[in-house]
Parts: C-alpha cells; sequence; structure tokens
C-alpha cells in the first residue's frame, strides 16, 4: 500500500523542484538499492523509482522521497512569467541588469546580419519577450530550428530596447530548442487567420493573440465570480452531471445509458436494445433502471443545499440537445447558479445586478491589457460600454433593440413575465397571469441571466406541474422541500460563456469556450 500510496502523491509532485534543506527532510526515506538510473533518463525516471519504494516504510515517509537517499521533495517555486517582467508599471524597466530565463513558444524569428529577434510568449499574458541573440550566444547553432511554434528556453540579462514596442528585451547567453515546430505545416503563421479557421484548430489556437486573451479574461471571470460569492457568504455546491430530472421541461437533454454496447463491431444492433411489450426501451435493464440524462441546471439541486445553508452557488457544466447552429448556442456550456434563502425577486435583480458590475470592474482593472487588445481589434469601444451606467426595469420582447437602441448601450432587467412561457418553478404573482421572473438583459447578447423567485407553496407547485404535464413522481424530493420547512427563495442562472462575450466583444460563442460542442461536431 506504501507503494501505491508513493505512486499516487508523485503524480501530483510540483513541475519545478528546488532541492534544499527544509522541514519535509525528516519525512525523507531511503529507496531501494537498484541499477544506476539511465543519464538520459533524468528526474522522470527517479519518480519511478521514488514510486517502487519499499511496503515495509512508514506511510508519512512516501511523501517525500523522489531522488538520492536521503534527499527531500524540494520547495515549489512559481516560474518566472513574461508576465512579471513586463506587467508592472514600469514594463520591466526596473529589471534592467537582471538575469533570467524564460520559457515559452515562439511567435517570430527575425534574422538580420549580426543579430537575431525572437519573439517567444508564454501565454501568461499578451506581450511577447523580444530576444536578442547573436552568433556568439550559446545554442545558436540551432537558430535553424527556432521557428514559429517550436518551444525554447532562453536565459540571459534584461536590457533597454532600443525598438519603440517595448521598453526591454533579453540578451540572449543561451538558447536551448526544448521542441520543435515544422514550418512548413504549423497552422498558427503571423498572417491574421479567420475565426472559423480557427475552430478547426482548437486544440492550437490558444497560442493566437485573441484566444489567449479571451481564456485569460475568462479565467479572471470565474475567479472573479467565485470572489464575488465567497465574499458574500455563498457557499460552493457541486451540482450533479447526470439527473434524471428535466428542469427547464423542455425535453432537450442528452440521454446518458449504457444499453448501447460498443463491444461489437460498429456498436449496438438495434435488435440488441431491450424493450418492453410495447416497444418502448426497456430502461430497468440501464445503469440507472430508469432514463438519465446530462444536466441542463443544477438550479433544482442548488434549491434543496439553500434549503439547509442559505445562499449557496453552483458553477459547472450544463447540457441542451437544442439542433442549433446558430452564434448564441452550444450543445455543452457553463452555468452559474445562485439560490438565496429568504429571499423574493427583488432580492434576486440586486445580486445579479451587483455581481455584474464586480465581475466587470474586476476584469477592466485585472486585465488591462487583455481589454486594450479587445478595444483595439475585436470591439472599438468595448472598454467605454462596460463602463455605462444601469438602465431601468421595463417590460419588452426585443432584446438588443432595447439595451442598444432604446437605453443607449445599457443592460436593462425584463420583469413579470406571462407564466405560460416561463418554468413550472416560478412563483406564480397575485394577478394569477404572471410569474416572479426576470431577465437581465445586455448589448450585443440580449438575455444574460434569467431568474426568478421560486414557487415555495406546495399546492401551487403541484399544479404548475400537472398544467406541463410533468410526472410528480419524478420530482418527488423536490416538492418535499416544500413539505418541510419552506422558505421564499430565488435566484438566477447566467451562462458563463455569454459573459464571457459579453466582456470581451467575441461575436460567436464558439469562441468564449476552449473547445465547443455543437451539432455536429464534438472534435477535441
Amino acid at each position: 500500500m506504501a507503494a501505491a500510496a508513493a505512486a499516487r502523491l508523485l503524480r501530483l509532485a510540483p513541475r519545478r523542484l528546488q532541492v534544499k534543506t527544509s522541514p519535509l527532510a525528516a519525512l525523507s526515506f531511503p529507496l531501494p538499492r537498484t541499477a544506476p538510473l539511465a543519464a538520459a533518463s533524468g528526474r522522470r525516471q527517479s519518480f519511478c523509482a521514488a514510486a517502487q519504494a519499499s511496503a515495509d516504510a512508514p506511510a508519512a515517509a512516501v511523501a517525500a522521497a523522489t531522488g538520492p537517499v536521503g534527499e527531500a521533495v524540494g520547495e515549489f517555486r512559481k516560474r518566472l512569467r513574461v508576465a512579471d517582467v513586463k506587467g508592472g508599471e514600469d514594463e520591466g524597466a526596473a529589471l534592467v541588469g537582471k538575469e533570467l530565463a524564460v520559457r515559452g513558444w515562439v511567435r517570430t524569428c527575425r534574422a538580420q546580419r549580426t543579430v537575431t529577434f525572437v519573439e517567444v510568449n508564454d501565454g501568461s499574458c499578451l506581450s511577447n519577450m523580444q530576444c536578442v541573440l547573436t552568433p556568439d550566444t550559446e545554442g545558436y547553432d540551432q537558430i535553424d530550428s527556432v521557428t514559429t511554434g517550436a518551444s525554447v528556453l532562453v536565459e540571459g540579462v534584461v536590457a533597454s530596447s532600443q525598438g519603440g514596442k517595448q521598453k526591454v528585451e533579453l540578451k540572449v547567453s543561451k538558447i536551448t530548442v526544448i521542441g520543435k515546430s515544422d514550418p512548413t505545416s504549423f497552422p498558427i503563421q503571423k498572417k491574421r487567420a479567420s475565426r472559423e479557421f480557427l475552430r478547426t484548430v482548437a486544440h492550437l489556437r490558444p497560442r493566437t493573440n485573441t484566444f489567449g486573451a479571451v481564456t485569460r479574461v475568462r479565467n479572471a471571470l470565474a475567479y472573479a465570480t467565485h470572489k464575488f460569492f465567497q465574499d458574500n457568504g455563498f457557499v460552493w455546491v457541486s451540482s450533479p452531471i447526470i439527473t434524471a430530472s428535466d428542469c427547464e421541461g423542455a425535453g432537450e437533454q442528452f440521454y446518458v445509458t449504457t444499453l448501447l454496447s460498443n463491444s461489437a463491431e460498429g456498436g449496438s444492433l438495434l435488435k440488441d436494445i431491450p424493450a418492453t411489450k410495447d416497444g418502448r426501451v426497456d430502461w430497468s435493464q440501464d445503469f440507472f433502471c430508469k432514463p438519465a440524462f446530462l444536466t441542463v441546471s443544477g438550479q433544482l439541486n442548488g434549491e434543496t443545499y439553500a434549503s439547509a445553508l442559505s445562499d449557496i452557488y453552483t458553477f459547472g457544466p450544463t447540457f441542451r440537445a437544442e439542433n442549433s447552429n446558430t452564434a448564441r448556442h452550444l450543445a455543452e456550456f457553463w452555468m452559474i447558479e445562485p439560490e438565496l434563502a429568504f429571499a423574493d425577486l427583488n432580492d434576486d435583480m440586486a445580486c445579479a445586478t451587483a455581481y455584474l458590475q464586480y465581475v466587470v470592474k474586476y476584469i477592466i482593472e485585472n486585465c488591462k491589457e487583455d481589454m486594450d487588445f479587445f478595444n483595439t481589434w475585436v470591439e472599438k469601444g468595448i472598454i467605454d460600454r462596460l463602463n455605462v451606467k444601469w438602465g431601468l426595469d421595463l417590460q419588452s420582447e426585443h432584446e438588443r433593440y432595447i439595451t442598444e437602441v432604446a437605453f443607449g448601450g445599457r443592460p436593462v432587467i425584463i420583469r413579470d413575465y406571462p407564466k405560460e412561457i416561463k418554468a413550472f418553478y416560478m412563483r406564480q404573482n397575485d394577478d394569477g397571469k404572471t410569474v416572479a421572473a426576470m431577465d437581465l438583459l445586455v448589448p450585443r447578447v440580449g438575455e444574460l441571466i434569467g431568474g426568478s423567485q421560486r414557487e415555495e407553496r406546495l399546492d401551487h407547485l403541484e399544479a404548475r406541474l400537472d398544467e406541463q404535464n410533468l410526472n410528480k413522481e419524478s420530482y418527488w424530493w423536490y416538492l418535499d422541500l416544500r413539505r418541510y420547512g419552506s422558505v421564499p427563495h430565488a435566484g438566477f442562472g447566467l451562462g458563463f460563456e455569454r459573459l464571457v462575450q459579453f466582456a470581451t466583444g467575441i461575436d460567436n460563442i464558439r469562441d468564449a469556450i476552449p473547445f465547443p460542442r455543437v451539432p455536429g461536431s464534438a472534435e477535441f
């Protein structure tokens, strides 16, 4: 068991180790006496040797051994990034004269008579590190392999740059080509490529300026999301991906089944799928003994925890089998869904408004270089648009017209919709015709947030399930929340990819997620 534990721990070992004496040294244990490791295998093979440590070793000791006898796990050190060098207000000027090493991928290589300029980007920021090489640079004999897409390690001294595009550059003393890239077949070249083409090479498109910036802003929005809710006392809940319920009641769900075997060549035959006497699929023989689906929302599960922990939020992937090929729809997308106990629709709208203002402010303050890029190359004026004041509440159906024309680019909230067009769980208003629902609309995207006060009255909820021909037995646990200590509560759902679109100006939602899943395409 100790050897197995070692293997598990070492899979989590830091990428960069600094071997030195530390309190962890007390956890070291001797490695078995084996034949010498091949020099070419380096640290990776020493990990393998550690994983084969004697089963007699104390469990606590397993945590530390990674190398020779008596050597402890080194201290994890954050790798120096280009953003650390060029991201400050002085853009690296304070580091002039300092020695450093940069690891990344070559964007361009320009050879002149006596000097060669190599632009290296490590993904930490939009800016490249300009590296200056001469024939005297160690490793210069590899210069023919320093092509666009190649991975390199460059070491040298920071110097003031003579060019106007950057304040500092790296005078390289040594360059090492880590991974070569064939310049004749590498699909990401210096010239601009269409986003349609880049979707066909989604595994490489993060190396472009646009998708690197989208990814960093998406990351910042995710971080700001967790920070907003955590700072306001919400508890993050992991809602299930597999469900037997249809939250929206629309029936646009992906089935999850093991009845279709992949053991036979070409997959299962229809005759091999178990069926009932009337010719329907016999779900009792499936994995869950009933129909199961990929979830379209974590809301219903979130309500269960809000009924115990008061304020919670979910943040995870959801799925919809909607055969739509528009720039607004995905089959797989991420949803942010908070639920507030002891709250009504007004509380819900206040939370949604505060959340959106918070995350927008966060990216403007913390993603300045990327936002300037979007402002210049994707949507001119996006920063001003994100800074505008908020509009008023009103009722209308023309979402983008309202936000972009009638209210001059301001976000707008629409509330109190006819109950016939809304989901069963929304609280019915006193007029008997509308429900306490709201949509938050933003320019260019339209609906960004949809929320409601939930129906907390058992009799009203049961009546709504009957009206929409939904099986109450499938929602028995959801109805129980109304039987045992029901409280007024509200929540909303926000499509994370639409938020990324709103924040970056990207017009197609397929470019707001790393690997888009749409009808006819599940590549990568």
